[in-house]
């Protein structure tokens, strides 16, 4: 096996920015506004505009660090849905994990949001990320750039802890926002298929740095009705759960692959079965008493690099993705 080739991470901090700066030429095609708020750039993709599918893969793309390719594609006829969201990447690790994984829960008085993006290395509280050796300290030419899914804007006392716990001035942190129930919103949470594969076999003990390529397609659901964030959070959830499909290439041999293979895909959590809001609700809408094996795609796809096999588990699953998006016949 070859070794992974050493990523400095500071790389998802300029590439994120520049595509940040660039979204802010294109606030009319994207249907979103542009804020400041406590001296940090805030693209609003979903609370006081409508937003849009072009600034949901948008968002997507700030969270990979613009590491990843995300277009939307022609669904598959088992995951009920017309459109779907398509992640493509040679950067899997430092992208998925490092960026787009939403290991930051910011809660500052009554507002909370779900955070993802390169700055969470700047951060560097998650122990996922020390593990990797993906926590950056700030430079004096990087930016805080993130997405946070909430549904409303945050307040000055909100960006000053974001800046802080970054390290940097609340001036070099942009942020793009877009709740669950948006179209934005949905976009860049189904676009996280392969990130939650990735999450899932680092759960696992794999060792993640071996997988080198990966690319992952999940429906994309109708939006809940504005307000319904339990709602929002399960269609996109079950997205994943229930309909999503991803293949990994990976430097490994046999052995290694065929110790996790099956345990990948969400259908070996004891809590699969049903959508995702009856669970939620079932463990009274806390996110950490859920069963953390449940969040995998449905299909996960192995492909050894050393040995030429494959391994392929799991299944879609049609018939709760018709109840969760409200397609039943």
């Amino acid at each position: 096996m070859t070794s992974p080739i050493a990523f400095p991470p500071a790389r998802l901090h300029a590439r994120a920015h520049a595509l940040f700066q660039d979204s802010l030429l294109r606030l009319l095609d994207l249907r979103s506004a542009v804020a400041e708020i406590g001296g940090a750039t805030i693209l609003d993709c979903g609370i006081s505009q409508p937003g849009s599918l072009q600034s949901g893969l948008l968002l997507a793309r700030l969270c990979l660090g613009d590491y990843a390719d995300v277009t939307l594609a022609p669904a598959e006829a088992d995951m009920v849905t017309d459109n779907a969201v398509a992640v493509r990447t040679d950067r899997p690790v430092e992208a998925c994990l490092g960026g787009q994984y939403a290991g930051w829960p910011v809660s500052v008085g009554k507002f909370f949001a779900m955070a993802s993006g390169p700055m969470r290395m700047l951060r560097g509280r998650e122990e996922m990320l020390e593990h990797l050796g993906l926590v950056s300290d700030a430079q004096p030419d990087d930016f805080a750039v993130g997405v946070l899914e909430a549904d409303r804007l945050p307040e000055e006392d909100v960006i000053s802890q974001i800046a802080v716990d970054c390290g940097m001035p609340a001036q070099r942190v942009c942020l793009g926002i877009a709740p669950s129930t948006s179209i934005a919103g949905s976009v860049q949470v189904v676009a996280r298929s392969v990130e939650t594969a990735l999450h899932k076999l680092h759960a696992l003990d794999f060792d993640v740095t071996r997988v080198v390529s990966a690319t992952g397609i999940a429906p994309l659901p109708p939006c809940a009705k504005p307000g319904d964030t339990v709602g929002g959070i399960g269609r996109t959830n079950d997205a994943m759960l229930y309909g999503a499909k991803v293949s990994l290439w990976v430097d490994a041999d046999d052995d290694a692959i065929e110790a996790v293979a099956a345990k990948v895909p969400s259908q070996s959590s004891a809590d699969y079965g049903q959508p995702f809001a009856k669970i939620f609700k079932q463990y009274d809408y806390d996110f950490y008493q859920v069963d953390p094996m449940l969040f995998s795609p449905a299909v996960v796809t192995m492909h050894s690099l050393v040995t030429g096999r494959t391994w392929r588990c799991g299944r879609l699953a049609p018939e709760i993705l018709r109840v969760s998006f409200g397609m039943e016949l």
